[in-house]
């Protein structure tokens, strides 16, 4: 296995730089897993391609104002502050842009705010402690980071959340979810669909592309996820009547995958709540996920790996060219497909 397995060329104008409106007009595209067989639809016609009963899994993880512009006391010079997660309520583990940003350096963020880097975890991130709680003071002083291939600002940054975004923590949004609305959330209940909700803070690996030839090597960042006993319950009664747990997004399966080692009888996942390291790829066996609704993702991202794993590599790459070919939007703000 080599990480240019996963290798694709995009032209930079299939790149989405704005959302469509409304959320759920975005396209959708059916891979059949087994066949390789590809349908095209609208996103709300997603429960056209499902049966009712089938239950949701998403991420209710809300994104942090976590984009700081900072200063150094000692020169003034610009310093920009990625958030990615709190290790205390002053204590943050970060990514900062700056020269000779070492131990000991103090920063000015803003009045009656400073911080100071305590130490260096590794290229350009730093474990940063402020001067006070930061939870009271993102919503002023903090912007909501938008990927680095997005390069328009966006107008409405709850554009940027799910419309059932509740529990701050993210560095990134977990994008497969931004495609619902509450009506057609609405509809697929009344359809017979359930929703269930699990959290994961997205943090640095979403937009960290792996850099070792082979990818069995690539060092994944720990993220933190629930999977409360209501979720875990739900799942293991589903999977008792037969009925497919439909993850939404990356974070949703690596959520439900890590309980799942937890498990013990006929539990298809155990409540769980921590850190977890799991990185799919391909010869992952997959234990809790009957279906995928998922974005279109990087080259050489763990997150097209883990597609990968679940459909396979030449389906996947292949449904990519598909998708390119029928001018599909691609990444955080494009069209989405439906793994079944």
């Amino acid at each position: 296995m080599k990480t240019s397995d996963f290798d694709y060329h995009l032209p930079p104008e299939y790149i989405a730089q704005t959302p469509v409106e409304p959320r759920d007009a975005s396209r959708l595209l059916i891979l059949d897993r087994q066949s390789g067989d590809i349908q095209h639809a609208q996103f709300n016609e997603i429960g056209n391609y499902l049966r009712p009963g089938d239950l949701f899994v998403v991420n209710e993880t809300r994104v942090i104002a976590a984009r700081l512009f900072a200063s150094k006391e000692s020169t003034g010079g610009k310093v920009e502050i990625l958030l990615l997660h709190s290790v205390d309520e002053q204590t943050w583990e970060a990514l900062v842009g700056g020269k000779g940003l070492t131990p000991g350096k103090h920063l000015y963020v803003s009045e009656g705010l400073s911080a100071e880097i305590l130490a260096v975890l590794g290229g350009a991130r730093r474990l940063v402690r402020f001067s006070k709680p930061l939870d009271a003071e993102l919503d002023r002083i903090g912007h909501v980071p938008l990927p680095p291939y997005i390069h328009r600002p966006i107008q409405d940054p709850e554009r940027y959340q799910t419309v059932y975004a509740r529990l701050p923590g993210s560095a990134a949004a977990p994008t497969a979810g931004l495609h619902f609305t509450p009506h057609l959330m609405e509809s697929l209940e009344k359809q017979g669909f359930q929703f269930v909700t699990i959290t994961l803070h997205v943090g640095l690996d979403t937009f960290a592309p792996v850099t070792e030839d082979d990818p069995r090597q690539h060092q994944i960042h720990t993220e933190w996820c629930q999977v409360p006993l209501e979720a875990a319950r739900a799942v293991n009664q589903a999977r008792a009547e037969g009925r497919r747990i439909v993850a939404v997004g990356t974070t949703s399966v690596r959520s439900l995958e890590s309980a799942a080692r937890h498990a013990a009888g006929s539990q298809t996942v155990a409540p769980y709540e921590g850190s977890t390291d799991l990185f799919i790829l391909p010869g992952f066996r997959f234990q809790s996920v009957d279906a995928l609704v998922t974005n279109f993702h990087l080259p050489r991202s763990t997150l097209l790996m883990l597609v990968s794993a679940y459909a396979g590599r030449e389906r996947i790459l292949a449904a990519y060219q598909t998708a390119i070919a029928q001018g599909y939007r691609f990444y955080s703000f494009g069209d989405a497909m439906l793994i079944l």
